[in-house]
C-alpha cells in the first residue's frame, strides 16, 4: 500500500462551517480513519495547511489538532508547488478573488458555495477552471443527506409516478444578539458583506431540484426583512440590510412546481429543520435531515372535511418509514472523498463550478423577481 501526501490549503477554516464540517468532519476524520484508499494500492494522506487573517485563531486550531502548518499568506500558500488543492469556505464577498487566484496559480478548487456575488463572476471562475484544466468542485452538501438520500431512492424507483409538486420548509429563529447571541455570524444579515438567506439558501435548492427533481425554468420570489436590526459579536447594534426571510416558486422542467419558504425568523413546529414533501400520482413522501416517510397510493386513507367535528385521524401514523438500507456518512465527508478521487483517481464528478454557477444565477434571478414582483424564466448557462 501506497502513500500519497496531498496537502491542501482551507482557507476559512475559523469559522463555523470551515472548523466543523469540513476541517473537522471530514479531513481530520479521514486522517483519523488512515486515510482515503482509491482502490488501486494507493492511500490518499490529506495534510491540512490552515489559511485565514487571524494567526492566533489559526494556531489554537493547529495546536488543538496536533496540526503543523498555518499562514496568513494566501498568495504564498499558492506559490508553494507542494499544495495541490485549495478550498474555500470564507465570506462570499471574499470568495470570488481568492478562487481567481488559486485557479490562475493552477491548483484544483474546491469551494463552498454561492461562488462568487453574482452570475458574470460565478461563470467567469468556471470559465478560467475550464481553461486552465484544473479539477474543481462546489460543495452541494444537501443532496447527501441521508433523508434526502432516501428521498431520492424513491424518486429514482419509479415511487411517485408523475411527481406534481415540491413543498419545502428551512429555517429556524435566529436570535437578534441582544439578549442571546445569535447563532449566525453578523455578516449574514448584511447585504454589503454578501449576505441574505437568498444568496445563502436558493443556491441550495437549485442543486436540490435540479438533482432530484429537474432543472429550474422559472423562478417568483418574494424577500424580505423581518428583523431590521440585530447585534453583532460584540454585542453593537447594526442595521440588518440584507433580507432573512424568503418565499420561493420554481417551475421544474417536467411540468413539477416547487414552493419553498426560507426564514431565520420561523419558529420551528416540525419535525426536522428542512422538510420537503412530494407528492405524485402514486405516491408522496416528506423528507428531512435524516428521516424520510412514504404514503404509497394504495394505503392513501380518506380524510374528509368537516369542521364542525374534532379530528380522529392521527395523519402523521399514517406514513411508514423508509428504511436505511445502508450507512450513511457525514455529508460534507462524503463529497470531499468524492472530490478528491476525481482529482486523483479520475472519478467522474459533476459538481463543478458550473454548477456552482446555476445556483448564484438562481439567487440573482430570486432577487431580481422579488424586486421587480414577477415571475423570471431561469435559461440554461454553459462555458
Amino acid at each position: 500500500m501506497t502513500r500519497k501526501t496531498v496537502r491542501i490549503a482551507m482557507n476559512g477554516v475559523t469559522g463555523r462551517m470551515g472548523y466543523r464540517q469540513h476541517l473537522v468532519r471530514s479531513i481530520l476524520a479521514l486522517r483519523d480513519q488512515g486515510g482515503l484508499d482509491l482502490g488501486d494500492g494507493t492511500v490518499l494522506w490529506p495534510e491540512p495547511i490552515l489559511l485565514g487573517r487571524r494567526e492566533q485563531a489559526l494556531r489554537e486550531i493547529a495546536d488543538r489538532h496536533g496540526l503543523d502548518h498555518v499562514s496568513t499568506d494566501v498568495d504564498a500558500v499558492l506559490a508553494d508547488d507542494s499544495v495541490d488543492i485549495y478550498f474555500d469556505s470564507q465570506v462570499t464577498s471574499a470568495r470570488e478573488e481568492a478562487v481567481k487566484k488559486a485557479i490562475a496559480a493552477g491548483k484544483h478548487v474546491y469551494t463552498e458555495k454561492p461562488t462568487a456575488t453574482g452570475l458574470d463572476g460565478a461563470l467567469e471562475l468556471a470559465r478560467l477552471a475550464h481553461a486552465r484544466g484544473i479539477r474543481h468542485g462546489v460543495v452541494q452538501d444537501k443532496i447527501f443527506l441521508p433523508g434526502l438520500m432516501k428521498l431520492k431512492r424513491l424518486v429514482d424507483g419509479g415511487f411517485f409516478g408523475r411527481i406534481l409538486s415540491v413543498r419545502g420548509e428551512f429555517g429556524y429563529w435566529v436570535f437578534e444578539g441582544d439578549w442571546q447571541p445569535a447563532q449566525r455570524p453578523s455578516w449574514n444579515y448584511r447585504a454589503e458583506d454578501g449576505g441574505g438567506i437568498v444568496v445563502d439558501m436558493f443556491p441550495h435548492w437549485e442543486y436540490v431540484l435540479h438533482e432530484l427533481f429537474g432543472r429550474v425554468r422559472s423562478v417568483q420570489a418574494l424577500a424580505t426583512t423581518n428583523i431590521p436590526q440585530r447585534w453583532d459579536e460584540q454585542g453593537k447594534p447594526y442595521d440588518a440590510t440584507a433580507d432573512d426571510a424568503a418565499y420561493g416558486i420554481f417551475e421544474l422542467e417536467g411540468g413539477a412546481i416547487a414552493q419553498i419558504n426560507s426564514s431565520w425568523a420561523v419558529r420551528v413546529n416540525r419535525d426536522e429543520l428542512v422538510e420537503f414533501q412530494v407528492d405524485g400520482t402514486e405516491g408522496s413522501a416528506v423528507a428531512g435531515l435524516r428521516k424520510c416517510r412514504a404514503q404509497h397510493r394504495s394505503a392513501t386513507p380518506k380524510p374528509v372535511w368537516n369542521p364542525d367535528v374534532p379530528a380522529t385521524e392521527v395523519f402523521r401514523d399514517q406514513w411508514q418509514e423508509v428504511p436505511d438500507n445502508g450507512d450513511f456518512d457525514n455529508g460534507f465527508k462524503a463529497q470531499w472523498e468524492l472530490f478528491l478521487k476525481h482529482v486523483y483517481a479520475d472519478a467522474p464528478y459533476h459538481w463543478d463550478l458550473l454548477a456552482g454557477a446555476r445556483g448564484v444565477q438562481l439567487a440573482e434571478l430570486g432577487l431580481k423577481s422579488s424586486a421587480e414582483g414577477r415571475r423570471i424564466e431561469v435559461p440554461e448557462i454553459a462555458l
